[in-house]
């Protein structure tokens, strides 16, 4: 075999069935020997496209997703998708292809130091230096992505590597795992941090959940909604944690931060004790942190230890590779009746309206009928603005996996090569992408990938004709000085659609917008609704950067 030949023997191995990338030189000897093999390849029409729809893909099945470019250029067109993969703890694999090794320093055609590049944003990279290397850097890759606390690595296999012939065992069916090494870290046995937890707990009046992406990322879910239904906790979310528990569970409060719930945001300024699950306590969740709960102690549970005590001490840290035994554990009545019922009632006092007055679209009602159409099995992208928060309050999400959004990076651009990616992972689910006039420009070129290979994605176009998040900042913080926001000479996307060869409708008021839904989800294959709202529609509530949660405008304020 040739190098490339036992790279897609390997990945074949590890049962990868689809790969995203985008051919060029340096990795010309792997794409050969794509030809005839089982994997499937995806061609994008950008490698950044590449990365997002292998991240898509990895978030919606569970799955490493893989993705492949060339040097150069096409290696440095995959770092913002890398980023977004580590920013979230999304298992990724990525393959560029490198200049041969005796040009490596040399300034040769398309060559860039891409491991120098991404060492910030990957758990571990791989320069191959011989082609028997493969046997071992290929498995320790998938071993390092999927365990522990997920993310992506990187094999940058130079282009002499690719083309050379060694003699290899064949991998083994399921692929060829090392033995994980021992965790360093203390395992879910740590029966002094679990009694703590737990004696915290039954000495609680006002205990509150804080649910993180972690969550769904460490196969906590079973277990985190026995613990929730055991103890009767109200539960808030972090953007990630959403779908942890069915976010129309009568104990789930809602979101909580910049953009979260009246009662999820006062819920954890109330609370006595505050058990963070999966969490990392970011800046858009907790606000000012000297105020975010200020009266709680703190119970963490986390797979990496790196997280327990960044920003908030903990009172009681279990840290382990499977959190479930300590969640059982910990999984006890509690007799906070009035506390829950305090929580609930303003929950209930603080729900979202949506007889907004007028007769244009109002957005989140248009979202909140979109989402009880398209029903709880349906996945729902969304790119990066006004639409992500809007879809984050007023969308419903039975499971962690149904909900792809980019949370700590915040990418633009993210969801239609992501819905891709998701659809390809899950092909019989339905998926739908929520984005904007501004987020669709980023990778409006993978339309064509979406046409290409069939790709049954319903697009949601919201288009308010700027760059709504910025300007609702630029009107509330900086005395109404728009700057560069404005994309009202963005072209009809509606028609932009069609010349793709994908239908599209137009929704311009609110009476169309049931009509539209059902076209929309009913018409075959892929489609887009291009919808028009009110660039005076702001988000709410928001909390002013830098203040306490507690401290919520909501659009009343002169």
């Amino acid at each position: 075999m040739t190098g490339a030949q036992y790279l897609i023997t390997a990945l074949e191995a590890e049962g990868v069935d689809v790969v995203f990338g985008h051919p060029g030189g340096a990795i010309m000897p792997v794409y050969d020997a794509l030809v005839g093999a089982r994997v499937r390849h995806v061609l994008m029409r950008h490698e950044q496209g590449a990365a997002l729809a292998a991240d898509g893909y990895a978030r919606a099945t569970g799955k490493v997703g893989v993705c492949m470019a060339t040097s150069g250029p096409g290696a440095t067109n995959l770092v913002t998708g890398i980023a977004n993969a580590h920013m979230d703890s999304i298992p990724l694999l990525a393959i560029t292809g490198q200049v041969p090794l005796s040009l490596i320093g040399t300034d040769a055609f398309q060559e860039v130091d891409i491991l120098g590049m991404t060492l910030g944003i990957v758990k571990h990279s791989f320069l191959v230096a011989a082609p028997e290397d493969l046997l071992w850097v290929v498995n320790e890759a998938f071993r390092l992505a999927r365990t522990g606390r997920p993310g992506p690595v990187l094999i940058d296999l130079p282009k002499d590597i690719a083309a050379a012939a060694c003699s290899f065992a064949v991998p083994l069916a399921g692929g060829r795992r090392a033995a994980a090494p021992a965790p360093a870290t203390p395992v879910a046995t740590d029966t002094d941090a679990i009694a703590t937890a737990v004696e915290l707990l039954q000495t609680s009046k006002r205990p509150l959940v804080y649910a993180g992406g972690g969550i769904g990322l460490g196969n906590l879910v079973s277990g985190f909604r026995a613990f929730v239904d055991t103890t009767g906790a109200p539960v808030v979310a972090t953007l990630r944690g959403l779908g942890a528990i069915p976010t129309n569970h009568p104990l789930f409060l809602g979101m909580l931060g910049m953009h979260g719930s009246r009662a999820a945001n006062l819920a954890v300024q109330a609370c006595d004790l505050l058990v963070c699950i999966g969490a990392r306590f970011d800046d858009r969740a907790t606000g000012k942190l000297d105020e975010f709960a200020p009266g709680a102690r703190v119970v963490h549970l986390d797979v990496d230890r790196s997280e327990v005590g960044k920003l908030r001490r903990a009172d009681a840290a279990v840290v382990a590779d499977d959190l479930r035994p300590a969640l059982e554990a910990m999984s006890i009545p509690l007799a906070i009746e009035a506390w829950r019922r305090e929580c609930c009632e303003r929950k209930a006092s603080g729900a979202y309206r949506y007889d907004a007055p007028g007769d244009l679209v109002y957005a989140p009602g248009l979202l909140r009928q979109l989402s009880e159409s398209a029903g709880d099995e349906a996945i729902v992208v969304c790119d990066v603005g006004q639409h992500q928060m809007w879809v984050a309050q007023h969308c419903r999400f039975s499971r962690p996996e149904k909900h792809l959004s980019s949370g700590g990076l915040g990418t633009m651009g993210f969801g239609l090569p992501a819905a891709i990616g998701a659809k390809l992972g899950c092909p019989t689910n339905r998926v739908v992408l929520v984005t904007g006039d501004g987020s669709i420009m980023m990778n409006v070129q993978e339309l064509a990938t979406l046409v290409r290979y069939g790709l049954d994605v319903k697009i949601v176009l919201l288009d308010n004709k700027s760059l709504g998040l910025v300007r609702q900042w630029q009107e509330l913080f900086f005395a109404g000085r728009y700057s560069e926001v404005d994309l009202s000479d963005n072209p009809d996307f509606a028609r932009l659609a069609n010349a793709f060869g994908i239908p599209s409708i137009y929704i311009r008021r609110r009476g169309e917008v049931a009509a539209g839904i059902n076209w929309l989800l009913t018409v075959d294959g892929p489609a887009l609704a291009h919808v028009s709202i009110d660039a005076r529609h702001n988000v709410w509530p928001l909390v002013k950067p830098g203040c306490s949660n507690a401290t919520m405008l909501d659009g009343s304020e002169p």
